[in-house]
This record gives C-alpha cells, sequence and structure tokens, in this order.
C-alpha cells in the first residue's frame, strides 16, 4: 500500500448502495440501536448519488420492506402505485394470445405488489441510513481488495481520482482510500467487479450449475391519459425474439400517466447477429404494444445486467472477512422478474449475522450464520420453488412454457426433479456464417430509437482524460476471433454504442467509446472468450439515472 494513501477503519464497510447494501447498512445500525451499542458502519456507492446507477422494472414485492420498515408507509417509502391487473401476452408478428388470469402461474401474479422506480426507493433508503449514522458516501468506487496476512478479506481501496487516459497522474490527482472493517459486504449489483473476483479466489462456484445472465432494457415513458390505466401489469414473450432464444417485455403503468417499459434477453442466445437492444425497439412497435406510446414522449433509458440462474448457480456467498449480497450473489427469482425484495432480505440476514459476530468480539472470520438464516427464511423456500425455471426456459419458448407449466402450476414448483444448466452464457454463440444474419429496422425517432440518442437521456457522462475501464486482456482478440469468427458481437450485444469496429492501417481495429458506457456488464459476460474485463472507472462517471 502506498504510503501516501489514507486508511479508515469501520466495523462493517458495504460496497454499493442498492437495495442490498443500504438494506445491510439500515440493519446493523437499527440493530446497534436497539441494544445501545456503537457501530461503526461505512457504505461506498460508485455513481455520483445513491440511485444513480439503480435500474430495475420493477414490480416489488413488500415482504422484505415490511420487516425492514414496518411503518414505511408513515415514513413515506415511494411505493405508491399498488399492481392492479395483470396481463400476459404471447406475441406472434402481428396477433397476441392472453392468458386467462386463471391459468397464470403464481409467479405472474403480482397482487399486493407494487410497481415502482427502484432508483426513486435507493434513494429513499439512502436518507433512512443516513438518519440512522451510517456514513454513505457516493461517488466512490472500489477499486481493489485488501487482504489479510491470513487470506481474510481486510477492506477495500477505493479508485484514485485524476489519473490520465496515458496513467500518469493529472494536477488534479489523488490516492484512493484504504478502507478497513472487521467485515465487509459486497453489494455491487449483478457481475459485480470485485464479486467476481472474491467468486474466483474463494472457489465460491465449485460444484454448481454455471451462473445464467440477462441484459435487461428499459425506457421511462410518459403517455396519453387515454392509454394509462394506473396499476396495469403486461409481460409478453414470442416476438420480435425467436422461439430458441430466451426472453420478454414488461410494461408497467404507474401514477401521472407515466409507464415503464422494458426487454430482457438471456445472455445465453447463440445467434451473433441478434442485437437486444435492436429486438426491445422492435418489441414497441407491435400492435398490440404500439399504442400505448403513440403520442408519448421517451424520457429515461438504461441497461443493466441480470443475474439469473437462481438457486442452482447460487455460489458461497461467505468467505472470512465477508460476504456477498444482493444480485452480486444471484439472489434474484427469474420466475417472477423480481430481484429487490431478495436483495433487501440477504442484506438484513447479513447484518444481523455481522452484528451477532462483532458483539461476541470476532472479526475477519467466516460470518456462516447469514447463509443458514437464509436456508431457513422464506427467500430459500421462494428461490427453491423457482429453481427449475431458467433450465426450463432455457429449452425453447414452448418446451419451456410447457415444463414451467407442469413445474409451477402441476407441482407448484415442488416438481421431484430438479433440472440444471451446464453452459456458461459466453459459450453459447454459434459462427456468424452458421446463423441467420438479423435485418433491423431503421428506426422512426417517435417509437423507436438509435443507441446514441438513448445513451443521451441516460445522462451517462465519464471523463475524457481517463484510462478506459473496459480493459482488454488481449488486444488481438477482438479483430483476430470475434470479428473474424462471430462478425464482431460486441457492436450488438452492448446497448450502448461502446464498441465499433473502424478501419485501420492493418484493415480492421476494434474501438472502445468509453465515455458511452452504461456500466450494464454485458460485455463482461458475453465476450466469446472473456478477453474483456469491465473495471471500475473514476469515481462518480456513468448514468445517471432519474426515476427509473
Amino acid at each position: 500500500m502506498s504510503s501516501e494513501r489514507e486508511s479508515m477503519e469501520f466495523d462493517v464497510l458495504i460496497v454499493g448502495g442498492g437495495p442490498a447494501g443500504l438494506a445491510a447498512a439500515i440493519r446493523l445500525k437499527q440493530l446497534a440501536q436497539a441494544n445501545g451499542s456503537d457501530l461503526q458502519v461505512c457504505l461506498i456507492e460508485k455513481g455520483s448519488e445513491v440511485g444513480a446507477h439503480t435500474l430495475s422494472g420493477a414490480v416489488m414485492d413488500p415482504l422484505a420492506m415490511n420487516e425492514l420498515f414496518p411503518d414505511w408507509k408513515a415514513l413515506g417509502a415511494p411505493l405508491d402505485t399498488e399492481v392492479a391487473e395483470d396481463r400476459f401476452l404471447f406475441l406472434s408478428k402481428n396477433d397476441s394470445t392472453s392468458i386467462p388470469p386463471w391459468a397464470l402461474p403464481d409467479c405472474f401474479v403480482n397482487h399486493g405488489n407494487y410497481i415502482v422506480s427502484l432508483s426513486n426507493v435507493v434513494k429513499w433508503m439512502g436518507k433512512q441510513a443516513e438518519a440512522l449514522g451510517v456514513d454513505v458516501y457516493p461517488g466512490f468506487p472500489a477499486a481493489e481488495i485488501l487482504y489479510n496476512d491470513d487470506g481474510s478479506v481486510k477492506g477495500v481501496i477505493t479508485g484514485d481520482m485524476g489519473i490520465a487516459r496515458d496513467g500518469s497522474q493529472r494536477g488534479d490527482y489523488q490516492p484512493g482510500m484504504a478502507l478497513l472493517a472487521k467485515y465487509t459486504f459486497f453489494a455491487e449489483g449483478s457481475r459485480g467487479h470485485l464479486g467476481r473476483q472474491l467468486i474466483e479466489r474463494f472457489r465460491l462456484d465449485e460444484g454448481k450449475d454455471p451462473q445464467s445472465y440477462g441484459i435487461g432494457l428499459k425506457e421511462l415513458w410518459e403517455i396519453d391519459p387515454k392509454q394509462h390505466q394506473e396499476g396495469l401489469v403486461i409481460h409478453t414473450a414470442g416476438w420480435p425474439l425467436e422461439s430458441d432464444t430466451y426472453g420478454g417485455s414488461f410494461l408497467y403503468h404507474m401514477k401521472d400517466n407515466l409507464v415503464t417499459t422494458g426487454f430482457v434477453v438471456g445472455l445465453g442466445y447463440s445467434n451473433p447477429w441478434l442485437s437486444p437492444f435492436d429486438e426491445f425497439q422492435r418489441y414497441k412497435t407491435h400492435p398490440s404494444i404500439r399504442r400505448f406510446f403513440e403520442s408519448g414522449k421517451r424520457i429515461g433509458y438504461g441497461a443493466r445486467a441480470i443475474t439469473a440462474g437462481g438457486l442452482n448457480s447460487l455460489p458461497r456467498f461467505v468467505f472470512p472477512g465477508g460476504a456477498l449480497l444482493g444480485c452480486d450473489a444471484g439472489f434474484l427469482n427469474a420466475s417472477r422478474i423480481k430481484g429487490s425484495h431478495a436483495a433487501i432480505k440477504t442484506g438484513m440476514l447479513a447484518a444481523e449475522a455481522a452484528f451477532e459476530a462483532i458483539a461476541a468480539g470476532r472479526a475477519s472470520d467466516q460470518l456462516d450464520r447469514y447463509p443458514q438464516a437464509f436456508e431457513a427464511s422464506w427467500l430459500y423456500q421462494e428461490l427453491y420453488k423457482a429453481r427449475n425455471f431458467k433450465p426450463a426456459m432455457s429449452k425453447g419458448l414452448w418446451m419451456g412454457t410447457l415444463i414451467v407449466g407442469i413445474d409451477q402450476v402441476l407441482f407448484k414448483g415442488k416438481a421431484p426433479f430438479t433440472l440444471h444448466q451446464s453452459h456458461h452464457d459466453h459459450e453459447m454463440l454459434k459462427p456468424a456464417s452458421a446463423c441467420q444474419a438479423i435485418e433491423y429496422p431503421k428506426p422512426d425517432g417517435k417509437i423507436s430509437f438509435d443507441r446514441l440518442s438513448s445513451v443521451f437521456i441516460a445522462n451517462t457522462n465519464h471523463e475524457e482524460d481517463q484510462p478506459i475501464h473496459l480493459t482488454l486482456k488481449d488486444e488481438s482478440v477482438p479483430v483476430a476471433l470475434n470479428l473474424e469468427r462471430f462478425a464482431g458481437p460486441e457492436q450488438r450485444y452492448c446497448p450502448a454504442g461502446v464498441y465499433e469496429y473502424v478501419d485501420a492501417a492493418q484493415g480492421k481495429r476494434l474501438q472502445i467509446n468509453a465515455q458511452n458506457c452504461v456500466h450494464c456488464k454485458t460485455c463482461d459476460i458475453k465476450d466469446p472468450s472473456q478477453n474483456i474485463v469491465w473495471v471500475t472507472p473514476e469515481g462518480g462517471g456513468g448514468p445517471n439515472y432519474v426515476g427509473m
């Protein structure tokens, strides 16, 4: 560690200011207050403010929030649009078939749930955390993990500020700080930069199914009041995706003529010509969907990876000195398209385990109480019930729907069998020459849009003169493998126009427009040879989501 690097010590350090990290911080302080003890809790967040990088659909099950804040309504939590109606449509190119309500599996029934802006919920949780005395530091990404001599996690180093693109120190250079703690929680969201390193170092995924991911793309619209129905929830499957590709859409009607719409594509898809962004734009043009957006105005855009493997792919989530929370581990319930309630619950369970350990005078050991409490919780039961969903849907839309129907409707999630997956998403691309190229219609600028205008309304910003945070292990791989064999799939799977192949003296070269990055992590997941590694940019960089 550099001699000029300052350090601070805490009882618990939390990396990531989403629902999991904030729930952990809040629960720790609640327990300390109830026991008349003092606990130093620090939470760092890479976004410019808490909630700036938070993106989700989202329909929220209030179960965990009820446990964290039984009086959340009186406290003004922004859960104020209760679901009034569920619709599920199977789309063909020009038509749709609605599933009758009685035939909907429980996972698609949202009675008692709330349509929310998770970004706003997280901002509210941040205020509650600060009121309880949590030290909350936005704009501070955790760049590196620190270890004790015995190999246990000691804390993190925050990212240096003022490093020029060539690696030299600019005039405004400030070294990152060493933040040390008895226990460090990692709650970075899906495909966390440090969570990934911890899974590898401690072999946390040994004996588990390969993790499975999706990319979720989302827009916020203000629509014609005549088309608005507060509390309406619509999900679709089918067109525009081929039946062998996992994915589907959501359209949620909030208050004040606002709707959120989005599209999820499983990253195990095989056709390198597929573009999740363009599939999303195409979906909005379907006759059953388009009417909601005509005369409306798009006011927000974002994208984020989703850790969707469920219980079968869940790594061990404790290690000496710390734990993984929420989507950093993969607690999302893909069958319900919900993860925020799971994130809050895991944050609470980890906090309770750490509080008990610190009260007993322990530090830097393994919080085995956390996984034990998880296995005894309603969350484990929920994820167990959903364990077959993702493996079933990987078999294609029609076969998957049949298996899910048998599993969820007939057996109520308690089937006498467990399905498994055996491949990582990055292994699934076929050569471009073996696949049908997909011609996407040009965006009309009214219903459908291009990437750059979308990135603009995500309010994405990075300091221009800083090292590119999308790193390549081998600079020859993009042209020699990705372009040659797969026709440059990073140009299509990236939802922000970060990657493009341009003419160079020797033919083609990959240009990385890192300033466009919305921190979705798709490239880190889907790159065929795992040559792209996402690392933290300068603090405060990335999207600044409002109401998303």
